[in-house]
């Protein structure tokens, strides 16, 4: 296709998303499943338009999916307004770190046993199936403030959490096949494949994200300076959390996570003797340099002008890698093992991993069902599929890795993004109802 004609085509969908957006809105479909339908009818199966081959351009594909993962982290942070030190924050870490270790130890023990793989490539293939999505999670929504329901901020506490987490295990897997140093005694990978790169990263981006929410804040509500561009703010702390901590041989992943985090919880500092913008009358309402220079409402207002830009761009970003990944397909072999594999890690290996991550946990069966059910593979593990083809990965094993992981994101995309609308809007019946009957105890008889 020449520019003038992928000019009209991307042009087209990208207006006719916007017209449809309404419509699929009332349908039980996911835009992930539009995007992954569309992707495939584009691809070498059908048109030939795209082809994204993952043995022949995984250092692109790569780059596009870490750019597509880290806009998603960071705006994920943003949207959790509940402070790190809240022990809210417990079932998260528990569901990002334990239910996630379970999956690879299930997942390796498939894969050496049953998929007849090398111990490292088990591993690896455990480390890449891992993570859950935080964005293609978008029908299962954490509600935004300090006070978020349970089930949604737990599941995008997790998504935003294991990206970075599944990376000492990616190494592991990488170490185990001969191709990564990993020391005597694996003392490199346990001190800066595993401690320092979750320890550092976490460090990293949430000193920078609140360090320069302060700047800007002290800045515009002390001195009216550093105003507007606030698209260039979020852009730019993604790539400076990202770029130290890579560079720090830390996890840029967390980093970029915990910068979002930071930069949510920055509040404001009002001057002495002011008080707060009353509600503005009329269709006008305050002007942004006014709500941006006030001293009660500049981090607010930063905050709100960051996250609005990032939302969008990571819609952007959403369409792009997913039409990606439904193209992908065509490469994938149709190996035997992916007829039982998929379904089996979807639906009994996610449960068991998530039984062991919430034992002790106070949740209702609702909630653990959910949970359970919306274990959402997507971006991360594409992601970490072409990680592992650029660093040589080849072969059976890399055969039985892009197989089983690209119909693991498609059919995840396909059975979560049917039942988000009705499971949901049960979940929230229930909710409701659970609520009504704890404020009738409450005022007794």
């Amino acid at each position: 296709m020449s520019v003038a004609e992928w000019s009209l085509f991307v042009g087209a969908l990208l207006v006719t998303m916007v017209l449809a957006g309404t419509l699929l809105g009332r349908l039980p479909l996911s835009s992930a499943m539009v995007y992954l339908i569309l992707g495939w009818l584009l691809g070498p199966d059908v048109s030939n338009v795209l082809r994204p081959d993952p043995f022949v351009n995984a250092r692109t594909l790569e780059l596009l999916a870490e750019v597509a993962l880290l806009i998603s982290l960071f705006s994920v942070g943003l949207q959790l307004g509940v402070p790190m030190r809240d022990r809210r924050w417990r079932l998260p870490l528990r569901l990002a770190f334990v239910s996630m270790v379970a999956m690879v130890a299930m997942v390796t023990a498939l894969g050496v046993w049953v998929l007849d793989l090398p111990l490292g490539a088990a591993v690896l293939l455990g480390a890449i199936l891992a993570p859950t999505d935080p964005v293609l999670a978008s029908g299962v929504h954490s509600d935004p403030g300090s006070q978020p329901d349970r089930l949604g901020f737990s599941l995008a506490g997790e998504g935003g959490l294991n990206d970075g987490a599944a990376f000492p295990f990616v190494m592991l897997g990488f170490g185990l096949l001969g191709m990564h140093d990993m020391g005597p005694g694996f003392v490199r990978w346990w001190g800066i494949d595993l401690v320092w790169a979750t320890v550092g990263g976490v460090a990293i981006g949430g000193a920078l994200g609140a360090a320069t929410g302060r700047l800007v804040v002290y800045l515009r509500s002390r001195h009216d300076e550093a105003i507007g561009l606030d698209l260039f703010l979020g852009l730019g702390l993604v790539g400076m959390a990202y770029g130290i901590a890579q560079l720090s041989l830390a996890s840029g992943f967390l980093a970029v996570f915990t910068a979002g985090l930071a930069l949510q919880r920055v509040r404001e500092r009002p001057k002495p003797d002011t008080r707060p913008l009353v509600a503005a009358t009329g269709s006008e309402g305050h002007s942004y340099l006014t709500m941006a220079t006030h001293s009660h409402h500049a981090s607010a207002t930063m905050r709100d002008s960051v996250q609005a830009f990032n939302e969008q761009l990571e819609k952007l970003a959403e369409l792009a890698l997913v039409l990606v990944v439904g193209a992908m397909l065509a490469y994938a072999k149709p190996l035997p093992a992916a007829g039982w594999f998929v379904p089996l890690m979807l639906l009994v290996l996610r449960p068991l991993s998530v039984l062991a991550a919430t034992a002790g946990e106070r949740l209702t069966s609702p909630q653990r069902a959910m949970i359970s059910w919306f274990g959402i593979r997507g971006i991360g593990s594409v992601f970490y599929l072409l990680f592992a083809l650029r660093h040589g990965v080849e072969g059976r094993v890399a055969d039985t890795l892009v197989s089983l992981t690209l119909w693991s994101v498609a059919a995840s995309i396909i059975a979560h993004g049917l039942t988000a609308q009705p499971l949901m809007h049960r979940y929230l019946g229930w909710r409701k109802r659970r609520t009504a009957e704890s404020n009738l105890d409450k005022k007794g008889p």
